[in-house]
């Protein structure tokens, strides 16, 4: 019993002669703290509101506000632990060992944070575009360290961890999207007449607000003259407008009179020893 009291009585006097000598330093470093928390984080503002008035991306500002941030709170932190006696050597040491098991195990999970860094500052994209890589295609709508994340027509998310972008082949079409589709139409056909009638339709349904499309002859098939269309719609409305244009062409083409002819075939039988027809 007597050791117990002797050793509660050593902690006592440890605690008691810790707060004695350093009540003046645990008061300033947690003044230093709260001031350097109330800076980190207007400067933090100051610098996100400094890349929009030049006209960074979101994307861009976002990190870079959020690494100065990041940067200020780790220096307060050690002036904080300096205050009051404690030396940040040991941390440091054992930060750099952690980082190393830690970048060992985490491989995959630092190339997704290298990517993702690359695509910042490079930004062969930004928040907006239209984009397609690995099979995918989605307007971006934000890219994070770790990832990239997409939005299709139908609001589903698609999550693409960076290091499947960077070092990949990536089609940028910005807001908008290229619809390609064929048209077959007889052989009879006056083809101004057909060439006209497309590019009413697309006119009418506003398609071609963003650049002119392209019509014309895409090759001579067994039954019909093919007709290539290519039309740029917006990424969020690929579908809605396709299916609309489809049902207008259809209808322009009726109410003309230009005939889409079904698929024919012509076969002949070739027989040396009869001249009667086939029954």
């Amino acid at each position: 019993m007597k050791e117990e009291i002797d050793q509660f009585k050593a902690v006592y006097d440890l605690i008691v002669t810790f707060f004695v000598t350093y009540s003046f330093q645990l008061v300033g470093a947690l003044i230093i703290l709260l001031i350097g928390l109330l800076i980190s984080n207007r400067v933090a503002r100051l610098v996100a509101r400094t890349c929009d008035k030049h006209g960074l991306d979101v994307t861009l500002s976002r990190f870079l506000a959020s690494c100065t941030k990041i940067i200020i709170i780790v220096v307060v932190a050690v002036i904080c632990l300096g205050k009051i006696g404690i030396s940040v050597t040991p941390f440091v040491a054992a930060i750099g060992a952690l980082s190393l098991g830690a970048g060992l195990a985490m491989q995959g999970l630092l190339a997704n944070y290298g990517a993702g860094f690359n695509i910042i500052i490079t930004r062969p994209f930004v928040v907006g575009d239209t984009i397609t890589v690995q099979g995918v295609t989605g307007i971006v709508k934000e890219v994070r360290l770790a990832q990239t994340i997409l939005s299709d027509e139908d609001d589903v998310s698609i999550l693409i961890p960076n290091r499947h972008i960077v070092g990949e082949i990536i089609h940028n079409s910005n807001a908008f999207k290229v619809v390609e589709s064929t048209l077959g139409v007889a052989y009879t056909s006056d083809i101004d007449q057909v060439t006209a009638t497309i590019k009413t339709v697309l006119h009418e349904l506003g398609v071609d607000t963003n650049r002119p499309p392209q019509v014309g002859i895409d090759e001579f098939g067994d039954s019909s003259i093919n007709f290539g269309i290519r039309y740029w719609v917006p990424t969020d409305k690929y579908h809605q407008l396709r299916f609309s244009v489809n049902d207008q062409l259809f209808k322009a083409l009726h109410l003309a009179g230009i005939e889409i002819p079904f698929p024919q075939r012509e076969i002949r039988l070739l027989n040396s020893g009869t001249n009667e027809p086939l029954k």
